[in-house]
């Protein structure tokens, strides 16, 4: 599915994050940038070791934060590693929220073009799906209402079901910016 959000294609698609070719993906991380499992594991996997030491020397961020590393052997540019909230600890929806917005802010910073995000926090931590894409996808159409270098914004959800989820959600956002 695709929709324009003022200059900017937002897509979303099933698939794997890792073998986008953009300029940059987004990781779901945790507080400490150790990636272990999931999409993190994917991209240590793949993206190879010198990903975990750039991150090893950020030394991590807050919830809702996000930080930026070369994206190693990965067909993307960038990784933005952004913090999302485990079910339960409190302030899920803004800190999922702030996690969404504080990756395009980065993204922006770089003056970067393509962006790709998973479904933050929907696996190991534990959020539900729906819920995620309730946060996500109108956070990133209010930010990309205003003035942005971004002209492509990717939500690359692994399963079908994630992708159905979102796919209802933004048509139901879609008629407020098309």
């Amino acid at each position: 599915m695709k929709v324009k959000v003022n200059n900017t294609d937002l897509l979303l698609l099933q698939g794997d994050i890792t073998e986008l070719e953009v300029d940059v993906i987004v990781n779901a991380a945790n507080k400490d940038l150790v990636l272990g499992s999931g999409v993190a594991g994917a991209i240590s996997k793949k993206g190879g070791p010198e990903i975990q030491k750039e991150c090893d020397q950020i030394g991590g961020t807050r919830v809702g934060g996000a930080v930026v590393t070369s994206a190693g052997q990965l067909k993307a540019r960038y990784i933005i590693h952004a913090v999302g909230p485990r079910l339960g600890e409190g302030n899920e929806d803004k800190n999922l929220s702030e996690a969404t917005e504080n990756s395009l802010i980065v993204a922006e910073s770089k003056q970067l073009r393509e962006l790709a995000f998973p479904a933050i926090s929907t696996g190991i931590f534990g959020f539900p799906v729906q819920r995620c894409a309730r946060i996500m996808l109108p956070v990133t159409c209010k930010y990309l209402m205003g003035e942005t270098c971004l002209r492509q914004v990717c939500f690359c959800l692994f399963d079908k079901v994630t992708l159905y989820v979102f796919e209802k959600e933004l048509k139901s956002l879609s008629s407020s910016f098309s």
